[in-house]
């Protein structure tokens, strides 16, 4: 065939193809069907349909084992009344011996066993019933149960095609099943992310208020009352204060982190050396007190991101150096390098820096060091930059290359499409 030729090109007519071999025009056109249905009651009543047509019968019935591997339940039927044929069991006629001998079986009607169920069919004008197996590897998922009103000849073949085109609807129904299964948990989870959305931010709008107020109320007891309150009852007053407004702070930061997870991206062009330069003066009051240098570079890329979050990222690391970094702090500075994909900002201290044991659990939420005691924090302000580094493509990870202070090393994508 391939004398003289690099190669042949024969393209698929399947109007040829029929003519030339039926068997396999019907696992093409029935394989093709199968591919694009995605329900399951739609593909098994089409499967049906398509099965009554190329073999030129009358009536079908479609069933599938229930969970119990006993029962098989009417899914789909055709060109017959299903009426008293809703259920049938393994152990009980025709269509039990098909099952139970995964065999593709025939017989004429005024032959069954059942005599009330040869009544129905022979009442219905049936003369022939075929069963064929859903099979699956040796496994029966279910059966197909074909009916004719006139007498047909079956020959081998016509038997392998049938005995194939059930193991493709076997096959497709049961991907369908997987499918069904996995809308309706995807739904679940989708249902239960949004009552965790809904519960969070209602806990952070109901404890907001009131810590608040407890904060409030206790200043203005120890204004209008202090001189009546011994030193414990007024360092009590204290550490209410203290801790209420710890309260308030952690609500904002649970907020902080709803936003970084659930809000749109708002992709446009950012001027980091702008951005970087408005956090520095947010810091500067401290800086200046504390003699901690802050350096940026002179030159840097404009990135496509979303400003706000990008600002959140390295507002919460700078923030972290200065409340992790110790007393001997004395500088942080912003590098960047970059790769054909991404961006690559590293934040970087010459503070105390973070033991080798807890620098892989520091993105977790509400998971902070336990050299930190002491240290205000909510244990989320590292989490929050995790989500928002994922949401722009990138990883954020510790550079232990470095043996002194701490070096925060985030990426993002270069790639991403701003919002119109």
């Amino acid at each position: 065939m391939l004398r003289n030729k690099h190669f042949i090109s024969i393209p698929l007519d399947e109007r040829k193809l029929k003519k030339r071999n039926r068997n396999l025009s019907m696992l093409i056109e029935m394989s093709n069907f199968l591919a694009g249905a995605r329900d399951r009651g739609e593909l098994l009543n089409g499967a049906l349909c398509k099965m009554l047509e190329f073999f030129h019968m009358e009536g079908g019935r479609a069933y599938l084992m229930d969970d119990t591997g006993q029962i098989l339940r009417l899914v789909a039927y055709q060109g017959i009344d299903p009426s008293g044929l809703e259920i049938m069991r393994l152990n009980e006629g025709f269509s039990g011996l098909a099952i139970r001998s995964k065999s593709f079986t025939a017989q004429y009607v005024s032959e069954l066993k059942d005599e009330e169920r040869a009544a129905l069919l022979t009442e219905k004008g049936f003369r022939i019933v075929i069963c064929v197996p859903l099979l699956i590897a040796d496994k029966v998922v279910g059966v197909l149960n074909l009916a004719t009103r006139h007498i047909i000849k079956l020959d081998q073949d016509k038997i392998d095609i049938m005995t194939a085109i059930g193991n493709q609807i076997a096959v497709a129904a049961n991907r369908a099943e997987i499918f069904e299964d996995l809308k309706k948990k995807l739904e679940m989870l989708r249902e239960q992310k949004e009552m965790i959305k809904l519960f969070a931010y209602s806990v952070s709008h109901d404890l907001k208020s009131p810590a608040i107020a407890v904060s409030g109320l206790t200043q203005r007891l120890k204004k209008m009352y202090g001189d009546q309150l011994d030193e414990k009852g007024r360092s009590y007053c204290d550490r209410i204060v203290k801790t209420a407004q710890g309260m308030g702070h952690l609500v904002e930061e649970i907020n902080s982190f709803i936003t970084a997870r659930e809000v749109p991206l708002n992709v446009a062009a950012v001027n980091m050396v702008k951005l970087l330069e408005e956090i520095m003066v947010e810091f500067s009051t401290e800086l200046k007190d504390r003699r901690i240098r802050c350096r940026i570079p002179a030159q840097l890329p404009v990135v496509m991101a979303d400003r706000m979050l990008l600002t959140r990222i390295f507002r919460n690391l700078i923030d972290n150096a200065l409340k992790y970094g110790g007393e001997n702090l004395a500088e942080i500075r912003v590098e960047h390098d970059e790769t054909h994909e991404d961006h690559i900002f590293s934040v970087i201290d010459d503070g105390a820096g973070i033991p080798e044991t807890g620098a892989g659990d520091i993105f977790q939420v509400f998971k902070r060091l336990a050299n930190v005691k002491g240290v205000s924090g909510s244990g989320l302000g590292l989490a929050i930059v995790k989500e928002i580094v994922e949401r722009h493509g990138g990883r954020v990870w510790i550079d232990d290359r470095r043996k002194a202070g701490t070096t925060v090393c985030f990426s993002i994508l270069k790639n991403l499409i701003p919002n119109t």
